[in-house]
């Protein structure tokens, strides 16, 4: 009988636990523009600590790394460290290039796209220009536990993968529309069969598939972007959106 009333005790600890994560996203807001052009907008999480705290600091390292100049990977390091690099580098191409007219920029456009109570789902837009034949764009989506603030990776969302590939590889041939009529899926793949991206969003619209630039096709191609309604594709999905 203890061991009984401990083990209810513990359950309604956690329930209680779950209940009592709460979070609201907020705008945050960052420009400036003496040296390089840098605009950054984001939604910052606000409420259960822990919780937003670990939804934050994936965050800022995505959006951190997307103004990283560096070769490798920034892992410790904020928004405001970011911005403060990247200005400071633009400083030193200057420097060392007078004569250029080049201004580097940096724009970021984040916002919450979807929420349930069983994900969060962000999509974070970058725009970096830092000198060449044109800038570099990018959307990023990350999906957040709302319990925990973990990121979901595609494993956690996704099941029966070869059959939901199928389904896929149908909408991607059905709504795809190459600048070439005679592109084949080789084409767009480099000589290599249909796959899956490595982004994938929630919307109110379905579940989102995004190739970002040079992903798939030519860089003319732009951003491709393939939806799947819910009601087709929830045998597929591990999270009831």
């Amino acid at each position: 009988m203890k061991k009984i009333s401990i083990l209810i005790t513990a359950a309604l600890l956690i329930f209680a636990c779950k209940e009592d994560v709460k979070l609201t996203f907020e705008t945050r807001h960052i420009e400036k523009s003496t040296d390089a052009t840098i605009v950054v907008n984001y939604p910052k999480a606000i409420g259960t600590k822990a919780v937003a705290n670990k939804i934050n600091q994936q965050i800022e390292h995505v959006i951190a790394n997307e103004m990283n100049m560096a070769n490798t990977p920034e892992n410790d390091i904020s928004i405001d460290e970011a911005v403060s690099q990247f200005d400071q580098e633009y400083k030193s191409f200057k420097r060392d290039f007078q004569d250029s007219s080049q201004k580097w920029e940096a724009k970021v456009d984040g916002q919450v796209v979807y929420e349930s109570p069983e994900l969060i789902c962000l999509s974070l837009q970058t725009y970096t220009d830092t000198g060449g034949a044109h800038g570099n764009g990018r959307t990023t989506y990350l999906n957040f536990n709302p319990e925990t603030g973990d990121l979901f990776e595609q494993k956690d969302l996704l099941k029966n993968l070869d059959q939901f590939k199928k389904v896929a590889e149908e909408a991607f041939m059905e709504q795809t529309k190459p600048k070439d009529k005679d592109d084949t899926m080789e084409d767009f793949f480099f000589g290599e069969d249909f796959q899956l991206p490595s982004n994938i969003g929630f919307t109110n619209n379905g579940l989102v598939l995004l190739y970002n630039n040079y992903e798939i096709a030519s860089y003319v191609q732009g951003i491709t972007k393939i939806t799947l309604p819910y009601d087709q594709i929830k045998d597929y999905l591990k999270v009831n959106p």
